[in-house]
């Protein structure tokens, strides 16, 4: 069951998820996000299996999405999108993804349970 993880190694959430799967004799490809960040087409593809909007993966407290303004309500998936891809950090974390067809958001890591 090949498995990954958009992970960030400074994030304790992102680290409890992995040591969650690693705990359970899974080894998943680790993709750091921030030094290899999914290009928009990926990230449109993580959306569709999280059954998300774009919004719901934005990290409002971090200060890339004051300076892109991504607190406008009105503004489309498209928008948000294209700012998830130019900042990265904006990404909610972590992401999990079985066998390229199932995705969960690691918060709270048992999260990913549900897919695996």
């Amino acid at each position: 069951m090949p498995i990954t993880i958009y992970h960030n190694p400074k994030c304790a959430t992102s680290r409890a998820t992995l040591k969650l799967l690693r705990d359970r004799g899974l080894e998943p490809v680790v993709i750091e996000y921030l030094k290899t960040p999914p290009s928009r087409a990926a990230l449109a593809n993580l959306l569709k299996l999280l059954e998300l909007k774009p919004r719901a993966l934005l990290r409002i407290k971090e200060p890339e999405y004051k300076k892109a303004k991504l607190d406008n309500p009105k503004l489309p998936d498209s928008a948000i999108l294209a700012a998830l891809v130019k900042y990265p950090k904006l990404i909610e974390r972590p992401i999990v993804v079985v066998n390229n067809k199932k995705a969960a958001l690691g918060r709270p890591p048992e999260n990913v349970l549900k897919i695996l």
